[in-house]
C-alpha cells in the first residue's frame, strides 16, 4: 500500500529536504541496473549530480538530444527503470524533474521500493516491490517534489515507472542511511554519509551544497564540494553544521580542499557539542576542538583535535574564514560500545547525553595521540615542511615558484629559513651534517610507539632532509614507499619551561618530505620505521662541533605519550 504523500513547493525544498541524504545519487554509488527502454536518452542521466542542462537545438541520429531518460512513443502500458541506491536507507521524499522536457515529458510517474540482499538485482515483476509513491501527474519542464512519511523498512532498490512513456530529466530519492555499527571500538569516519551523518545547516551554499562534504571519495571537480559565494564584509565567516551518524569520541579531523586551488578558505576552525536536537538551538554552547588553522589549496589537511578525551559529541560545526570551498570533511572517532548493532536512524530521544565511558586513550598510563600525515599547515606551529608539489597551483600561498634548469625543473623558493641566536663571539657556523638513522627500537607500522624523552635546541632551528629514494608524495597524503616512512614527534614549550604534553603532535612523513624544527621546539630524535634512512641536517653549530644548546628531558611515567602508528 502506498504511503501518504504531500506535494512540496520548490521554495520549500531547503526546509523539507536539505537535512536528508540523496540516496540515489551516483556520487553515493547509485546506479541503474535495469530499464525497459531508453531509445532517445539514457537512464543513467537520471541520477547525475549536476542539474539537467538545456540541449535545445542539438540533434543526434535518433532526434533531439536531452539530458535525461527518454523512451519511445506509443507505449500501451508503461516504462520503468530500476535503480540500486548508493546506500540502503529509509526513504522520505522524491524530486522527479522533467526539466527541458516539454511536449515529450512523462505525464505520470510512480515509485516502488524493495529490500534485497541477493547478488542479482530484482526483476521488474519481483513480487516484493512495494509502492511508496502512487501514480501522480507530472508537468512539463518542472521539478516535482513529494514528501512521504519515513518508510518503516530500509530499502536498497527503487523502481521509477512513467505512464505511459516520455522523458524525465533527473530522479532523486531522499532519506536517511541505515547504518550498522558492528565494531564501535574501531576508528571510523563519523561524518561519513555511510555512518548516517547529515548536514543540518549551512550558512551559504551558493556554488556547492554542504551535504557534498559527507560524500565518499574526493570527487571529480569543484562542482561536488561545498562552496560559498565571495564575501565583501570584513570579519565574514561561513559555516556548516554536521550531525554525526551517532554520538562518538572524536580523535582527528580531515579537511580536504581538493580541486579548490584559488578559492579555498584562508583558514578554518571546528567546534563540537552533544545535544538531543537534530538542529542545535542557537544558544547551545559549542566546545572548540580545532583552533583557527591555516588551510592550503588542493590537498588533505589532517589535524589532531583538542578537548575530546573522554567526551562524546553528536554535532560538529566547521567554520571557514572568510569564505571559499571545501571538498570533504572527515571526523574520525569511536562510538560508545552501546552503539554496537545499531541498524536504524538515531532518533532525537536517543541522543541524550550518556554517561562517559573510558576511551582507549583514557585507560592507558598516559595520553595517546595519532600519527597523522605531514602537511605544511598542520606542522606550522612547530616549524616548516620542505617538499615539492606536482601541481604548482597547489603550492601554498606566498611560496614563489619559477622555472629552472632551462625549463627542466621547477624551483620552490625559500621554503624555510636557517636561523640561529648564538652570541656573536661563539664562533657558531652553519653547516650540513648527515645522520644515518637506523630503525628506531619499538617503532613499526601498526604498533604504538612510546615517547619518553624529548629534546630541543634553543639557539638554532634544525632541518632534516631525507636522502633516501623512497616513493614521492602528492599534495595531500602519504603515498610513498612505506618502508621509507619516518615519524616526527613535536611539542611546544610550556609555562614551566618544559614540554607541554597537551600540544604534542605526531606526523608521518616520507622521504619526499623534509622537516625543519623551529628553534626551541621540543622534538623526539629521528624515528625511522622499517628501513635505515640517511638525513642531511642543516643547522648552526658552535665551533668544533660541540652542540652546547641541546637540552634533553626524560618524561615522568605519567607523561609518557603513546603514538598510534597506522598500518601501511
Amino acid at each position: 500500500m502506498a504511503s501518504a504523500y504531500s506535494a512540496i513547493k520548490l521554495d520549500d525544498f531547503k526546509t523539507e529536504f536539505s537535512t536528508l541524504i540523496e540516496l540515489s545519487s551516483v556520487a553515493l554509488g547509485g546506479r541503474i541496473v535495469a530499464v525497459s527502454d531508453e531509445f532517445f536518452a539514457d537512464a543513467d542521466n537520471l541520477i547525475k549530480v549536476e542539474p539537467a542542462p538545456s540541449l535545445k537545438g542539438q540533434f543526434g541520429p535518433k532526434g533531439a538530444l536531452f539530458s535525461g531518460w527518454e523512451t519511445r512513443r506509443h507505449n500501451p502500458t508503461f516504462d520503468w527503470c530500476i535503480i540500486k541506491l548508493g546506500a540502503r536507507g529509509y526513504v522520505e521524499g522524491f524530486d522527479i524533474d522533467t526539466s527541458w522536457f516539454s511536449g515529450n515529458e512523462a505525464p505520470e510517474a510512480a515509485v516502488e521500493a524493495l529490500s534485497s540482499s541477493d547478488s542479482e538485482p530484482p526483476s521488474e515483476t519481483d513480487p516484493r516491490w512495494t509502492t511508496i509513491l502512487p501514480k501522480l501527474p507530472l508537468g512539463p519542464s518542472s521539478r516535482h517534489l513529494f514528501k512521504i512519511a519515513q518508510t518503516a523498512e530500509a530499502y536498497n532498490y527503487v523502481k521509477l515507472s512513467m505512464y505511459p512513456d516520455g522523458g524525465i530529466a533527473r530522479f532523486r530519492v531522499y532519506g536517511l542511511v541505515k547504518t550498522i555499527f558492528d565494531s564501535p571500538s574501531e576508528l571510523m569516519d563519523l561524518a561519513s554519509v555511510f555512518s548516517g551523518a547529515r548536514v543540518v545547516f549551512t550558512s551559504d551554499q551558493h556554488f556547492g551544497v554542504g551535504s557534498n562534504l559527507l560524500l565518499p571519495g574526493r570527487g571529480k571537480d569543484m562542482g561536488d564540494g561545498w562552496e560559498t559565494k565571495r564575501s565583501r564584509t570584513p570579519g565574514h565567516t561561513d559555516w556548516v553544521i554536521v550531525r554525526l551518524g551517532h554520538p562518538g569520541y572524536l580523535e582527528h579531523v580531515e579537511v580536504d580542499t581538493a580541486h579548490f586551488k584559488g578559492n579555498f578558505p584562508e583558514s578554518c576552525e571546528l567546534h563540537c557539542l552533544l545535544t538531543d536536537k537534530i538542529v542545535p538551538e542557537p544558544n547551545e554552547e559549542w566546545t572548540p576542538v580545532l583552533p583557527r588553522t591555516k588551510l592550503g589549496p588542493h590537498r588533505r589537511h589532517v589535524f589532531q583535535l583538542d578537548n575530546v578525551a573522554g567526551k562524546q559529541y553528536s554535532h560538529a560545526r566547521l567554520t571557514i574564514y572568510p569564505d571559499g570551498g571545501v571538498k570533504r570533511l572527515r571526523l574520525y572517532g569511536r562510538l560508545d560500545p552501546s552503539a554496537a548493532g545499531s541498524d536504524a536512524p538515531v532518533a532525537e530521544s536517543e541522543l541524550a547525553a550518556p554517561a562517559p565511558v573510558a576511551t582507549e586513550a583514557a585507560t592507558s598510563d598516559g595520553p595517546t595521540i595519532p600519527a597523522l600525515s605531514l602537511t605544511p599547515e598542520a606542522f606550522a606551529p612547530f616549524g616548516h615542511v620542505i617538499q615539492a608539489w606536482s601541481d604548482i597551483h597547489a603550492v601554498p600561498k606566498g611560496i614563489k615558484t619559477t622555472p629552472a634548469n632551462q625549463g627542466t625543473a621547477t624551483k620552490f623558493h625559500k621554503l624555510a629559513p636557517v636561523l640561529s641566536s648564538y652570541p656573536t663571539d661563539s664562533q657558531a657556523a652553519t653547516a650540513i651534517s648527515v645522520y644515518r638513522a637506523g630503525v628506531t627500537p619499538g617503532a613499526a607500522p601498526g604498533q604504538d610507539f612510546s615517547v619518553s624523552l624529548l629534546e630541543r635546541h634553543p639557539c638554532t632551528n634544525q632541518a632534516f632532509v631525507p636522502m633516501g629514494t623512497g616513493g614521492g608524495i602528492g599534495e595531500d597524503a602519504l603515498t610513498g614507499d612505506p618502508a621509507r616512512a619516518y615519524l616526527v614527534v613535536v611539542a611546544l614549550n610550556g609555562q614551566d619551561d618544559k614540554p607541554d604534553i597537551s600540544t604534542m603532535r605526531a606526523f608521518l612523513a616520507t622521504t619526499a618530505q623534509g622537516i625543519v624544527y623551529g628553534a626551541g621546539v621540543w622534538h623526539h630524535p629521528l624515528i625511522t620505521l622499517e628501513a635505515t634512512i640517511d638525513f642531511a641536517c642543516v643547522e648552526t653549530q658552535i665551533g668544533g662541533g660541540a652542540r652546547l644548546d641541546c637540552e634533553i628531558v626524560d618524561m615522568e611515567p605519567a607523561q609518557v605519550v603513546r603514538v598510534k602508528v597506522p598500518k601501511f
